[in-house]
């Protein structure tokens, strides 16, 4: 297990990362220390814009 989750125990799994309301929430997340995993649609492969400063590969 991931040493980060054994820490805190918070993780968190987003669908519609991309939108608007998801790219909120998954910032609020980081900044309360969870990991955060996010899901997004084929459609939206070019328009990450709102997460792009959240992204770690």
């Amino acid at each position: 297990m991931d040493t980060a989750v054994k820490k805190n125990g918070k993780v968190a799994l987003i669908t519609g990362v991309t939108g608007q309301d998801g790219a909120y929430l998954a910032e609020m997340l980081l900044e309360k220390d969870y990991i955060v995993h996010g899901i997004k649609r084929r459609s939206s492969s070019f328009n990450t814009s709102r997460i792009e400063h959240l992204y770690e590969d």
